[in-house]
């Protein structure tokens, strides 16, 4: 075991973001945890694409923010424990469900921990996302011999086809770019598409099902036009997922189609965060075994003063793009 002192006194770095689309990294007083509690010297922290509605200053949006926050994908070693914490000591590598993650330390509940075991100890652990996407396969019901198409390829549609491919179905992965189509043929996928023409893939998609369409469609990307798509793909009595993130207003759905098919429809979210910790516990156990295997996926880090720079990599996904982190050293 890392033994680190328990430190009372100091500075931390956290970045602050000022306005939209600036962002400024300062020196706060340690954050000191209370009953239950533990604070994280993090190692780094994911960039989600739910930062980019705050990112771009929306109405709602009250600025500055609080230090550290909108980071929510920490992970790092413990440094200092509250009273009656006896669960976890100092320098226990944890991945943390907290968020205040874009700076040097945050705070976390001992309920919102998962340990890292020794195996992972040279690699970031973002555990929130890998949670996420356990939960969300969790949730989509896939098996041994579906068809299943995933629409959007980006770190959570890879992880998706990985996991869809891994329990034995045949993944038709359907993306705009012919690098995440690179991806998820790496990742598994039988069957990859461009995400060009709607119709065009709607008769790929037929003629590769020979006219069933997919015991499941997870639409990965959070868009008007994806939603379309998935009802499209989807064959009767099928399980529509919706994973992608909708936060830029309201959304049509072809009703007619969805009765007429007897779609089942799953919002694949969860607000739970015993339900996060679930799939983050076992995204550990999947990464260790070997099925699950996020290391490529990490294209894109930058230090916490980057932190600015990794969201607009994050909004306008150069090519090369899948996920961005933030480190700290």
């Amino acid at each position: 075991m890392n033994m680190l002192p328990r430190a009372s006194e100091g500075r931390i770095r956290a970045a602050i973001i000022t306005g939209p689309g600036e962002v400024t990294v300062e020196q706060r007083p340690f954050p000191q945890p209370g009953p239950g509690q533990v604070r994280i010297r993090l190692e780094g922290s994911g960039v989600c694409a739910s930062n980019l509605g705050p990112w771009a200053g929306p109405e709602w949006m009250t600025f500055p923010t609080e230090p550290g926050a909108l980071g929510h994908e920490g992970w790092g070693r413990v440094d200092a424990l509250g009273p009656g914490v006896s669960t976890f000591g100092l320098g226990d590598r944890v991945a943390a469900l907290s968020y205040h993650a874009y700076a040097t330390h945050d705070i976390a509940d001992v309920e919102m921990l998962v340990p890292l075991p020794a195996a992972l100890d040279d690699q970031p652990f973002p555990g929130e996302p890998l949670g996420c996407a356990i939960n969300i396969f969790r949730r989509s019901g896939i098996g041994p011999g579906q068809t299943v198409a995933i629409i959007g390829i980006g770190f959570l549609g890879a992880l998706l086809t990985q996991l869809a491919s891994g329990a034995g179905a045949r993944v038709i992965a359907i993306s705009r770019r012919p690098f995440s189509l690179e991806i998820a043929r790496q990742m598994g996928a039988a069957e990859t598409l461009a995400m060009d023409d709607h119709w065009r893939i709607i008769e790929a998609v037929k003629h590769l099902t020979g006219d069933a369409f997919c015991h499941c469609v997870i639409e990965a990307v959070g868009k008007q036009w994806p939603l379309d798509l998935a009802g499209e793909l989807t064959a009767e009595r099928g399980r529509l997922v919706v994973a992608g993130y909708h936060q830029d207003g309201p959304r049509q759905v072809n009703m007619q189609l969805w009765n007429w098919r007897g779609l089942d429809v799953i919002n694949a979210h969860e607000r739970d965060p015993k339900i996060y910790i679930s799939g983050m516990r076992q995204a550990v156990e999947a990464v260790v075994a070997g099925k699950l295997d996020p290391s490529r996926l990490y294209t894109h880090v930058y230090p916490l003063e980057g932190l600015g720079e990794a969201l607009d990599a994050t909004r306008d996904r150069p090519d090369g793009f899948l996920k961005a982190l933030v480190t700290y050293k």
